[in-house]
């Protein structure tokens, strides 16, 4: 039994308008709006709230239980109830907190902030569990949701969660979270969406250069001065990019769309796996989406110095977003902006750190997600992926192997781009298609 339209849509529209933004800075979070959006999701899943064991974690984190026949293989189903800030001067269609429906390119869609990242799967998750528990069912194996409320921001709460499964002795047969989707237009030349399984993610790390010097009066230049230095660094890392190389993840993406890509490729793509050099160099030439499948990225997001115009900068400082590709690690990237740099007196201060995650086996977890994607989507090409971005469910591998990225909505290239940006919106067949895919993986759960 499909899930209910108009009652599924009008949860995700009560979600919507409830600015829950979160901020590295707790003093500036609205936590109001967090409590008001608990209130309600008890109000829009009552049977889950008043059936499942619920445990706090973090400020507005949620924990649920929902015991199965066995706790032999427990799975743990996620997503997060904080988005990021919008810009006022973003040209959004429609109101960004407002949750309205409107048309767009491919239907009737609901508009706004955290519509796909990621309220959808929060409201995807919760009603198929909410439909399951009104049928009298009781899963295969423990579920536990794990919902929390500063992914945006690389807060605490996931690790929390993962902290309470680990005195609880849980150890999830698999983890699933956002990341992946039904992405259409996702690959040059192929016709069928791609349901895109992150079986890996990139790690996040953030540094600051610093070059610092006597500053003074702009009537007066010394060479070489703290800005120029800094300028100097930053293309010196520019024109020094990491070794590229095609890993595992994205060498069988390519076998697998082998056989949908245009006939001059195809063989190429067939035998990526033995002819890699090859393949890498042609994901590098192919722009840079393409490149950072292969590679560590440094982007450069943030430059400060004087203060005023006509003051000499004492300090300036340059800040780098590195995405860590599978096989690389922090110390090594340090040693690399070290060596690019060639400025000893310039200083590399770390802000963040993440290591890229472990590869999760495509067994019979993942083949468990990949049939679900056949039945719901059966356009759909289900192949895994390194996923770029940075997830909650990075924590989890600490007390699961297999941890997956995927998202059950259809998206185009423009929804996907519109992600921490303006126009955000989802499908509202898209949203049921979501409840029924989740529905799914949990009634097939193996005993």
């Amino acid at each position: 039994m499909g899930a209910p339209t108009d009652r599924v849509v009008a949860k995700l529209q009560a979600l919507v308008r409830i600015p829950t933004v979160s901020d590295r800075d707790p003093a500036l979070v609205d936590t109001a709006a967090f409590d008001r959006q608990l209130v309600e999701l008890a109000d829009q899943f009552p049977r889950l709230h008043d059936q499942l064991e619920l445990t706090r974690v973090g400020t507005h984190g949620l924990l649920f239980r929902w015991p199965g026949s066995s706790d032999d293989r427990p799975v743990v189903l996620m997503a997060h109830l904080d988005v990021v800030p919008v810009d006022e001067s973003a040209p959004w269609q429609h109101p960004p907190f407002d949750g309205e429906i409107h048309d767009s390119p491919t239907g009737a869609a609901i508009w706004g902030r955290g519509t796909l990242d990621d309220k959808g799967c929060v409201v995807a998750i919760c009603e198929a569990v909410e439909l399951l528990l009104e049928d009298g069912f009781t899963p295969a194996q423990d579920v536990w949701l794990s919902f929390g409320c500063d992914e945006e921001v690389s807060g605490t709460a996931a690790v929390e969660a993962v902290a309470e499964l680990l005195g609880r002795g849980v150890t999830p047969w698999f983890v699933l979270d956002e990341g992946g989707a039904i992405a259409h237009q996702a690959f040059p030349g192929v016709e069928p969406p791609l349901g895109v399984i992150g079986i890996t993610e990139k790690g996040t790390t953030s540094v600051e250069l610093i070059a610092e010097g006597r500053g003074g009066h702009a009537s007066t230049p010394a060479r070489n001065g703290p800005t120029v230095r800094i300028a100097k660094a930053v293309l010196r890392v520019e024109k020094s990019p990491f070794p590229a190389t095609a890993p595992a993840p994205t060498l069988e993406l390519l076998r697998r769309l082998a056989p949908h890509l245009p006939r001059p490729v195809r063989s190429i793509a067939a035998r990526s796996d033995r002819i890699t050099p090859l393949v890498t160099r042609a994901l590098v030439a192919a722009g840079p989406e393409a490149a950072a499948m292969t590679r560590t990225t440094v982007a450069v997001t943030t430059l400060s110095g004087s203060p005023a115009l006509n003051v000499i900068a004492s300090s300036a400082r340059a800040g780098l977003n590195i995405r860590i590709m599978v096989g690389d690690t922090v110390a090594g990237v340090l040693a690399h902006l070290r060596k690019a740099i060639k400025d000893d007196d310039i200083r590399i201060e770390l802000v963040d750190e993440g290591e890229p995650s472990p590869v999760s086996p495509m067994d019979e977890a993942f083949e468990l997600l990949e049939d679900c994607i056949v039945q719901v989507f059966p356009d759909a090409v289900p192949t895994p992926y390194v996923m770029m971005a940075a997830t909650d469910s990075r924590h989890f591998t600490r007390i699961s192997e297999r941890v997956y990225r995927f998202a059950p909505f259809r998206m185009t290239k423009a929804q996907r781009q519109a992600i921490h940006s303006y126009d955000e919106h989802l499908g509202i067949t898209d949203l049921i298609e979501g409840v029924t895919w989740y529905r799914t993986l949990i009634e097939r759960l193996p005993r």
